[in-house]
């Protein structure tokens, strides 16, 4: 049985299990439930009560290394918060952010702002409506000026021809 497709030493070897390895099991190409069976038969014969499978509400979280041994009261430690579908309030309304907060306020005011700009509230929205009309009235100044002129022109080349 070989342990692998690829060959790992430089020399192009691949190794094999050998008959005794297999029947003690020292094989580590064995699959993970087996180990997890070993497991439980080792318990079973320390006397230990062979505990049934264990409700979802009981269940002890894994602790990785010495966690477990030690208490440790760590206030940056972030415990999971597991919430099953069926107990989720669908009415409960979460608190938002700081920063969210801070933008829903500035898009909020931005659209206050909007709103009275279009409706001529604001000092800017002052500025470029009197702007507009000095505009208008330079633009309406202007094309009487060039009438006036077209009308000039057309009396001199009418007083030209005759």
């Amino acid at each position: 049985m070989a342990k692998g497709k690829f060959k790992h030493k430089p020399t192009g070897e691949r190794t094999f299990s050998s008959p005794e390895e297999i029947a003690a099991g020292s094989s580590s190409d064995r699959p993970r439930t087996f180990k997890k069976q070993a497991e439980k038969d080792v318990y079973d014969r320390r006397g230990e009560p062979e505990e049934e499978e264990e409700s979802e509400d009981f269940a002890k979280p894994k602790h990785k290394g010495t966690e477990g041994l030690i208490e440790i009261e760590n206030p940056n430690l972030v415990k999971p918060k597991n919430i099953k579908a069926k107990d989720i309030d669908i009415g409960k309304t979460t608190d938002i952010s700081r920063r969210e907060r801070e933008e829903l306020e500035k898009q909020k005011s931005h659209e206050r702002y909007m709103k009275l700009q279009e409706q001529g509230k604001t000092e800017q929205a002052r500025k470029d409506l009197d702007r507009l009309a000095l505009i208008r009235q330079q633009r309406a100044e202007a094309a009487k000026k060039r009438e006036e002129e077209k009308a000039a022109k057309e009396e001199r080349k009418a007083e030209a021809r005759k």
